[in-house]
């Protein structure tokens, strides 16, 4: 593998068509907006809401969308005075659930059939950066959220702080070894927020360059961590999330958990200074102890191209079973917004400007994570 090279988030040049095109061909441009995704997550998945299983008025038996065998037991022997409206509510009849009858089912069967066809005829869309709204909100992030909810068992706090609409830039902690925290953070505003938006986060290029991991994140939505993408997001209105720590803090050692490194030049301050975003501080715990880093082999590191090589009590002495995290208690805040819209446009060339805000937005992460600390009962619980 080529060694790795991580781009400074505030490196202004052009990239031309490279990585800010990858996903361009892939199925047109212009992913769905936040309302759609609204519509396809609530509606076709039925996860959050019983309403696809809704009964039909009482003495009328609504007709089946597909007719099959199961349909065929369902009347068999049962006329229309037979019928009673309150199963499909009460879930009286076995394997059916609360406000999910047969035919709520056959909807789900009929959508996921609908979707797997539109992914073989590549009916579909992407947006510049690659991001896939349908695959997301349909596979991706059912693949994360019992890992959100069940494993690591995420509390979320002032979700409120996150405007409903336009753009904005949340810069978090980095932590963790591997980059989980950047997923959950995303879980978390995808399914929490009352807008339903949808966070874009910004990556190294080592993301970039590994096989399989390249292409789930750009479907999910990242793209390279340069003013050049983060600023075209903004203008989108979009969620842009930034960890200006980079590889030193989720490759920092476990001695030295919770404590802020140095959030680089101050290059998302610059950023969104030109975009007139707010900036909102999230602070995540419980990250840093997935995987207790106590050493790191630069050997190895070197020779795989990685930025560093985790030695942690399990890993590597007990093989693939050591990559799995620890099932620590996660807490996720979103800090009240830092305004930027009443600086001047030049106010973003301003060394001082961006070293204060920069300073201050940092020093309000690190406040929250010592007042979560103390309020936490225990890593695990």
């Amino acid at each position: 593998m080529a060694d790795a090279k991580v781009i400074p988030f505030d490196d202004d040049r052009s990239r031309g068509n490279g990585a800010s095109g990858a996903g361009s061909g892939e199925g047109g441009g212009g992913g769905g907006g936040a309302g759609s995704r609204s519509s396809r997550r609530r509606g076709g998945s039925g996860r959050r809401r019983g309403t696809a299983g809704a009964a039909a008025p009482a003495g009328e038996v609504q007709p089946l969308p597909v007719r099959g065998a199961a349909a065929q037991d369902q009347h068999d022997g049962a006329g229309p005075g037979d019928h009673d409206p309150a199963d499909t509510h009460t879930g009286t009849d076995p394997g059916v659930g609360d406000g999910d009858g047969d035919g709520g089912l056959e909807r789900r069967i009929a959508g996921g059939l609908a979707f797997l066809r539109r992914r073989l005829t590549g009916d579909y869309e992407v947006d510049d950066f690659g991001y896939d709204a349908e695959l997301t909100d349909q596979v991706l992030m059912s693949m994360l959220r019992p890992v959100y909810e069940k494993y690591f068992r995420v509390d979320v706090k002032g979700v409120e702080n996150i405007p409903a609409e336009g753009g904005a830039l949340i810069v978090a902690n980095h932590s963790g070894t591997l980059p989980l925290d950047g997923l959950m953070m995303q879980v978390a505003v995808h399914d929490h927020h009352p807008a339903d938006r949808h966070l874009r986060l910004l990556a190294a290029d080592l993301v970039f360059v590994l096989p399989v991991v390249n292409e789930l994140a750009r479907k999910l939505g990242h793209t390279l961590a340069c003013a050049e993408d983060a600023e075209r997001l903004l203008a989108q209105g979009e969620l842009v999330g930034v960890m200006p720590e980079g590889f030193k803090g989720i490759g920092k050692p476990f001695g030295e958990r919770y404590k802020l490194q140095r959030f680089g030049r101050g290059g998302f301050v610059s950023t969104a200074l030109r975009r007139r975003a707010p900036i909102i501080p999230c602070s995540i715990v419980g990250a840093e102890e997935i995987y207790p880093m106590i050493g790191n082999s630069r050997t190895l590191a070197r020779l795989l191209g990685f930025p560093y090589f985790p030695l942690t009590p399990t890993f590597p002495w007990l093989g693939p079973l050591g990559a799995v995290p620890l099932p620590t208690k996660w807490t996720i805040q979103f800090g009240e917004p830092i305004r930027t819209d009443g600086y001047a446009p030049e106010a973003a060339e301003d060394p001082m400007l961006m070293f204060n805000l920069t300073d201050q937005v940092r020093e309000q992460i690190q406040h929250t994570l010592y007042k979560l600390l103390v309020q936490r009962r225990s890593v695990f619980f």
